[in-house]
């Protein structure tokens, strides 16, 4: 006998069964955002799990990554539904209906499995806030032809065979806004202490030209391997060193620029395809990786986090909304992509003149990242949200849920 997966409307005095057997011969159509003839809404975190294999056991919210016994808060005026529209993401449509957007997970009913590969949600889907179980939950409902989908009070009956007229180059929407970090996915580049020594170098310039920029040649050597026509160009790796103690936790190496090979040979003929900075002798070459797509749920750690803001991208001190910091934890303290974490800002040392000594004010809140690149040491993550000016030294914390 197969099972029967509830598909839950916005009441429920609706209730449809589909059998997993049919939903799992339509899954081709499903992983595509192809609208269910059979109903339209969807508990999503189940349906994913059967129609990708992956089904388990109903997910209870205390197991899953930074959740912990506490009832999940609306937003204030959350949407009854919410129809989904080109440019927005992940982030920005949890905050719609939750006050603690990390909570994203827990809402969804995601499984640990689900997290890392969380929703194929695409322009013009709608999201339906269901409280009929006394718990809020959110759904995700397909538009169809005509612009319909299924809402409180269509009788299962009247429904028709319909069509989604669907882009084969749609893109789902990303967990945050691709333009603020596109840059970053794929660089900058944490070294050893050693830096970049090794690696291929810039020798000499077209004309002797002191800096190139865009459609310029420069010839390099120590290419190894003739097999690597992209390259991404670095200068000498800088140390990002730890608040406290002033120490170097780990070398970042600055992304300059692009380039392609045009001719194989010692030294090698290089066109360069793009740079951020001018590009000179010296400068050093590595194969180009692809950048990562960053399509995670927002989460908080699993793990406890306490950490530092150690750098603000290209050098400046503070950081606002949609700048780019390092931060003093990595895959050693249990950091992952997706996760997001709390900044305090960093309370400020007065001295009591009373009794003659110095006092470390509390820390404050400041704002949330998310983090979307990880190494064993540090991390880079976007500052989502900021209410006062953020430093490097704050503080790195859990979210509190």
């Amino acid at each position: 006998m197969s099972s029967k997966l509830p598909l839950v409307r916005r009441s429920s005095a609706s209730i449809i069964n589909v059998n997993t057997q049919e939903l799992s011969s339509r899954r081709p159509l499903l992983l595509k955002g192809l609208a269910l003839a059979a109903g339209g809404l969807t508990p999503w975190g189940a349906l994913w799990a059967q129609a990708s294999g992956t089904a388990t056991a109903a997910t209870n919210p205390a197991d899953l990554p930074g959740a912990v016994k506490v009832p999940i808060e609306l937003a204030k005026d959350a949407p009854d539904q919410y129809t989904v529209v080109r440019g927005d993401t992940l982030w920005d449509i949890s905050g719609k209906f939750l006050a603690k957007p990390w909570r994203w997970p827990e809402i969804w009913q995601l499984n640990k499995d689900q997290i890392k590969n969380p929703h194929l949600i695409f322009p013009g889907d709608v999201i339906m806030l269901d409280t009929s179980s006394g718990t809020p939950r959110l759904r995700l409902g397909r538009s169809v032809s005509g612009g319909g989908s299924m809402v409180q009070g269509e009788r299962p009956d009247s429904l028709k065979p319909s069509a989604r007229v669907t882009s084969l180059d749609r893109a789902p929407i990303p967990t945050i806004s691709a333009a603020a970090i596109d840059a970053f996915l794929n660089r900058p580049l944490i070294v050893e202490e050693k830096g970049l020594a090794e690696s291929a170098r810039i020798v000499g310039t077209q004309e002797g030209r002191v800096f190139l920029g865009r459609g310029d040649l420069a010839y390099a050597r120590g290419i190894e391997d003739k097999n690597v026509t992209d390259w991404h160009i670095y200068r000498s790796a800088r140390p990002l060193l730890d608040p406290e103690t002033r120490l170097p936790i780990a070398y970042e190496a600055l992304y300059v620029g692009s380039a392609r090979t045009e001719r194989n040979g010692d030294p090698a003929t290089l066109r360069i395809t793009g740079t951020t900075e001018e590009v000179g002798v010296g400068d050093r070459l590595m194969p180009a990786e692809r950048a990562r797509v960053l399509n995670y749920a927002p989460r908080a750690p699993e793990s406890m986090i306490k950490g530092r803001l150690v750098s603000v991208y290209r050098g400046v001190t503070q950081a606002g909304r949609n700048s780019v910091v390092a931060i003093s934890v990595g895959k050693n303290q249990g950091l992952e992509v997706g996760h997001v974490l709390s900044i305090l800002q960093r309370g400020a040392l007065i001295t009591d003149r009373e009794k003659k000594e110095q006092v470390r004010l509390p820390d404050e809140p400041a704002g949330y990242m998310l983090v979307f690149r990880v190494f064993d040491k540090i991390a880079y993550g976007l500052i989502l949200d900021s209410a006062r000016a953020i430093s490097v030294g704050d503080s790195i914390v859990n979210p509190q849920s």
